[in-house]
This record gives C-alpha cells, sequence and structure tokens, in this order.
C-alpha cells in the first residue's frame, strides 16, 4: 500500500474505533441508566368493563448495589396501578433479594402476580453474546442456587401477590375480580402447560365479565398458543430484554426465543388460529451483572391501560 492510501485508511479505521468507543460509552454509561415508563393502551377486557390500569415489570435482574434501579422502581407507586404484573427474572446475584425488598416495598396494599424467570432460581454466568445468534441461550455450567423460597415469601406474603408459576388464581382488583393463569419459564422449559385447564377450572364458575389474562416469562410460540386457546384475554411476558443491543432504525436483532422478532418488545397482536389479542412483551428494567449494557432499547416497565372490547368475544 502506498503512503498517500495508508492516510485515509488509517483516517477510516479511527474513525470505526471512535464510533465504536462511542457506541460503549453511551450503552455501558449512559443508556442502561435511562429508565423509562411505556405507556400503551389495549382493548381487551369483557364489553362493559371500566378501564384497568396494569403495571408491568420484568426482568430487574437485580443485585443489591444497583440503587438507581431500586429507587427508580419504588417511584413507580407513583402511577397508582390498579394492578402489577411482575413477569419474573427479579434476581441477579445472590443478594438480589436485598434489592428486590427495597424497591417493590412501596407497592404494598396493590394487588399483583407473578411468574418465575430462571433467574428467580439460579444465578447468572458469564456467556458468550455471539452465542445468542445462534438460537436460544442454553446452561452450560452448574448454576449457583439463589433464594427463591425468600422470593416467593416476600411476593406473595408479603406483597400479597399470587403466584402464577403453572397456576392460575382470582384476584380482587377494587370491587371487581380478575382471573389469571401462568407458566413457570418455559426458556428452561419448566412449564407445564397441561396442568392449566385443570387450574383455571379449579377458579370456580367464571362471570362474563370477569378478565382472564395470561402471563410467562419467556413468550415462546408454543405459550403464546395455548394461551391462546385457553381462552386468555391478554398476555404479558418478558424474557427478551427486548434485543438489550439493538439496531438503530432497525430494532430488535435477538430475542433469545423463538418470538418473532418484530414482536419482541412492546405492545402487538398475538394471532393463533382465528383469534388474535393483545400481547405485552416488557423490554425489562435490567441486565445481567455480566452484560452490563443497553443500546437502542432503554430499561422499561410498562403502564398498560386495558380497556373494554367494543364488542364480545
Amino acid at each position: 500500500m502506498s503512503r498517500g492510501s495508508a492516510h485515509p485508511a488509517l483516517i477510516a479505521l479511527g474513525a470505526v474505533g471512535a464510533v465504536g468507543a462511542a457506541c460503549a460509552v453511551w450503552g455501558i454509561g449512559i443508556e442502561r441508566y435511562l429508565f423509562t415508563v411505556r405507556e400503551a393502551t389495549a382493548a381487551a377486557l369483557p364489553a362493559g368493563s371500566a378501564p384497568l390500569r396494569v403495571l408491568h415489570i420484568s426482568d430487574a435482574h437485580m443485585a443489591p448495589w444497583q440503587r438507581c434501579k431500586q429507587d427508580w422502581l419504588a417511584s413507580l407507586a407513583d402511577l397508582e396501578p390498579d394492578l402489577i404484573v411482575n413477569t419474573g427474572d427479579n434476581l441477579g446475584h445472590r443478594d438480589g433479594l436485598d434489592g428486590i425488598r427495597r424497591a417493590f416495598e412501596p407497592f404494598a396494599g396493590i394487588p399483583g402476580v407473578f411468574v418465575h424467570g430462571s433467574n428467580d432460581v439460579h444465578g447468572p454466568t458469564p456467556r458468550n453474546p455471539l452465542r445468542y445468534f445462534a438460537g436460544p441461550s442454553k446452561r452450560h455450567v452448574e448454576p449457583e442456587h439463589l433464594d427463591t423460597a425468600g422470593l416467593d415469601a416476600f411476593l406473595g406474603e408479603e406483597l400479597g401477590w399470587a403466584d402464577l408459576n403453572n397456576s392460575a388464581a382470582r384476584v380482587r382488583v377494587g370491587e371487581r375480580v380478575v382471573d389469571f393463569f401462568g407458566v413457570d419459564d418455559a426458556h428452561r422449559d419448566w412449564d407445564d402447560l397441561d396442568a392449566l385447564p385443570g387450574a383455571i377450572a379449579g377458579l370456580g364458575a367464571r362471570d362474563a365479565a370477569t378478565p382472564l389474562l395470561g402471563v410467562t416469562h419467556a413468550p415462546y410460540q408454543r405459550v403464546l398458543n395455548a394461551f391462546t386457546e385457553l381462552g386468555a384475554q391478554a398476555i404479558f411476558g418478558g424474557h427478551t430484554h427486548g434485543g438489550q443491543v439493538c439496531l438503530p432504525f432497525y430494532g430488535t436483532i435477538v430475542a433469545n426465543c423463538d418470538i418473532p422478532l418484530k414482536q419482541a418488545k412492546g405492545l402487538s397482536t398475538w394471532t393463533h388460529g382465528e383469534r388474535g389479542i393483545p400481547l405485552n412483551v416488557s423490554a425489562g428494567c435490567g441486565h445481567s451483572i455480566y452484560a452490563p449494557v443497553r443500546f437502542a432499547c432503554r430499561p422499561e416497565a410498562t403502564l398498560l391501560t386495558l380497556t373494554a372490547r367494543d364488542t364480545p368475544a
């Protein structure tokens, strides 16, 4: 290469390096702290129902030192939601429950439901991020066991939230009731879809005015299709982190499950058979302590207002 051609090449290489460094600074040092409340509305409830304001929280991956995230989550109680849906992966460290307590204690008195993600049971491990492009991640090392019992006692007994792991529950929200069903983490094949019909039947007779909502951590298509067949009027999911590192003006490039990428975050319509129902996939508000970055995908919670359908389903 001649001296004359080397100079432009070096300039280009330097420019690429500068852009990469700037992106790293933004994703690691800035965007992962830009916590956002995404607001949306979906017609999902039986005709004639009053609106239901649902705060959807997911994927906190909490470590005890993450005070900014804890303070932001605690502040969400000021939104005064009618109901909280927690789609799992609350813990990101063996002492993560300390941070979850600090973050969620202001929610005491607000009805809620929860399911597990794998990081409510097993601790995070270092991973090569390029492996996500080969398909949904698999565990390759013996996991650290987290304080799942302590988490469930806090969420279920202290906050009074209903445990929906391969189960169903009838939740009183003000003067009305809402029926829920859900599964344990489908990403680890802990979901038991066959248990759900009996669990829903066990709730007793359902009034036509009572909503039926489905909750999952990992929004795999088999789960979404089964929920649709079971009559869910809306579905809540997490797990994907919205891609976590996305391309500006393009969006999600990997979802870590088989959901279509265009539905890996935000509100969309899941269609199966002849039914189409609202699906909200939260991009979550955290990340693994081994991957402390967000790029073109801000950490979030969703305030989703469910309204009545114009006509019966």
